[in-house]
């Protein structure tokens, strides 16, 4: 009995599957009579390299082909079958370069290839497949052929890892014409082993055939050839749950136990699911691959799309779960995945790495949007009873010197420096709006004859303002008699300085986390609605 891959192997390039890219330049080819006479063939494995190789060669030496013809092979004839079926052939030869990698069979290879066709109007046709394999002299050897290659000889070198030649032979790939060949998407798998059920006269469930094209990985090769497997395990219809006995796969259910413990925020409840897992002999590497792809599915459905090429079963697990899920939170769960997946696959204690990664996404803190909290706690605000105390009034701000007229400049003392002060803030807002945003924290702690000395509002900041003193200096002689320079005090008005005070004290040492607070208290002092709702809803303020 042939196998299904050989059996339903396409005979002509329409039958490609989508490789039209590949399929368009090769027939085109073939019908103008522009074959070239090297070719790469590059691609995962599976999706149809050695066998458009093979299609090649079939419409170069189809005998019912005439010029003219579309450049497409009957697949009928007696050339053809041969070629198809991979029988011996006096113009084509198929090589595997993992088992022929070295410099004899490559001179080998040269010299069979100086020997014309065997028919006048066929050609020969060498395919080399793993083509990565061969060795740096073995490519060498070959190079003189294919920069001056005999007439109707045509060379096909299929790899998966086309980046290995690069490496080996780059002189070779300037020889060659590149055809990159794409993964199949599991809608065109699934629609292609229905055309063989119903050529087969099975029956096949669609999440079946769905388990089984997610588990091909983008190759109709592989797709077929796991149908095949299955086919082989025993009679009658084959099912979703057939499917995932036979090829080991992850229930669809412990997929939504999982999505259950991470909504609810129940970590007691991954150890039993990791059991689970590990009693029924799963793969855990596999768990953890369909676990991303399910979150994939949520995140699509939460921001409005529709997932695909899902079971039944998940699609039911994705629209139950996909509400209580914001996509900000599903975003920050594959990202832990995405820093987890390497160490999973290194570790030699993957059950441990696996918990961990599940109980980091049970306990995960959810996240709120400002917005809506400001909103509610305004909305609080506003509920409140008109009959409630007053609250107190602020106490009276200290009225501050009066800014000078237009052109007019005072002298260099502290008080006029701040009195001037707010104005050296909008001007250097309105040239650099990072530099106005440091003046605005910092204070004006000085003035000794012509210096003015300014602590930061942190220590952190001290830095950049060092680096403008020169522009402060400019901007504050628009508004002082006599042109300042600019001291920089050392620690910060937040904390470790002073604030108001001399120009003395020694700075404290910043740490990155110490730097971080300052910031985010700075943040919370510039807006009381903000802090308000961080003290009210216990929230956990984040940079």
């Amino acid at each position: 009995m042939i196998a299904l891959a050989r059996k339903y192997r396409p005979k002509q390039f329409s039958d490609l599957i989508t490789q039209d890219h590949v399929a368009a330049a090769l027939r085109g080819a073939v019908a103008q009579g522009r074959v070239a006479h090297g070719y790469l063939f590059a691609g995962p494995r599976g999706v149809g390299k050695t066998t458009a190789a093979r299609i090649l060669a079939m419409a170069l030496n189809c005998e019912r082909r005439k010029p003219g013809d579309a450049g497409e092979p009957c697949g009928e004839c007696d050339a053809c079958r041969r070629i198809w079926t991979g029988a011996a052939s006096l113009d084509v030869v198929e090589l595997d370069a993992a088992s022929n990698r070295g410099v004899d069979d490559a001179r080998d290879l040269r010299e069979r290839a100086m020997y014309a066709a065997s028919t006048e109007s066929g050609s020969k046709v060498y395919i080399v497949d793993e083509a990565h394999m061969l060795t740096r002299e073995a490519w060498n050897a070959l190079l003189k052929i294919l920069e001056e290659p005999p007439p109707r000889v045509v060379f096909v070198f299929a790899t998966t890892e086309p980046q290995k030649i690069a490496n080996t032979a780059a002189p070779i790939l300037s020889r060659l014409q590149r055809f990159d060949f794409r993964r199949i998407g599991p809608h065109a798998i699934v629609a292609r082993l229905k055309q063989v059920a119903d050529a087969e006269q099975l029956k096949v469930e669609d999440d079946a055939l769905h388990l089984i094209a997610r588990s091909a990985n983008g190759g109709m090769r592989d797709a077929l050839s796991l149908l095949d497997q299955v086919l082989s395990f025993g009679e009658g219809p084959v099912t979703a749950a057939r499917v995932r006995e036979v090829l080991g796969l992850i229930p669809d259910e412990l997929y939504g136990e999982m999505l259950r413990a991470i909504v609810e925020r129940d970590p007691a409840a991954i150890f039993p699911l990791v059991d689970r897992l590990l009693e029924a002999g799963a793969d855990l590497g596999e768990f953890v691959n369909g676990a991303g792809e399910t979150l994939r599915a949520l995140l699509l459905a939460g921001v409005g799309g529709q997932p695909e090429g899902l079971t039944e079963g998940l699609l039911a697990v994705v629209r139950e779960y996909a509400p209580q899920l914001p996509p900000a939170d599903i975003v920050r769960l594959l990202t832990i995945l995405s820093d987890s997946e390497e160490r999973l696959s290194r570790s030699a204690n993957q059950r441990l790495l696996l918990e961990v990664l599940l109980l980091r996404w049970a306990m995960l803190d959810r996240t709120v949007e400002l917005s809506e909290v400001l909103d509610a706690l305004k909305g609080g605000q506003t509920a409140a009873p008109s009959a409630s105390p007053a609250a107190p009034s602020p106490p009276p701000q200290r009225a501050a010197p009066s800014p000078p007229a237009s052109g007019q400049k005072l002298e260099p003392t502290v008080e006029n420096v701040r009195s001037v002060w707010s104005r050296v803030v909008t001007d250097a807002r309105a040239k650099t709006p990072v530099l106005g945003s440091l003046l605005a924290e910092a204070q004006v702690v000085a003035v000794e004859g012509r210096i003015v000395t300014l602590r930061p509002g942190h220590a952190v900041h001290a830095e950049g303002l060092e680096r403008q003193r020169e522009t402060i200096a400019q901007m504050l002689g628009q508004y002082i008699s006599e042109a300042p320079r600019v001291a920089i005090a050392a620690g910060g008005v937040g904390g470790g300085g002073g604030g108001g005070g001399g120009g003395g004290g020694g700075a404290d040492r910043i740490t990155p986390a110490g730097a971080s607070a300052e910031r985010l208290k700075s943040l919370r002092a510039k807006d009381p609605t903000l802090s308000a709702a961080v003290d009210a809803l216990d929230l956990e303020l984040l940079e």
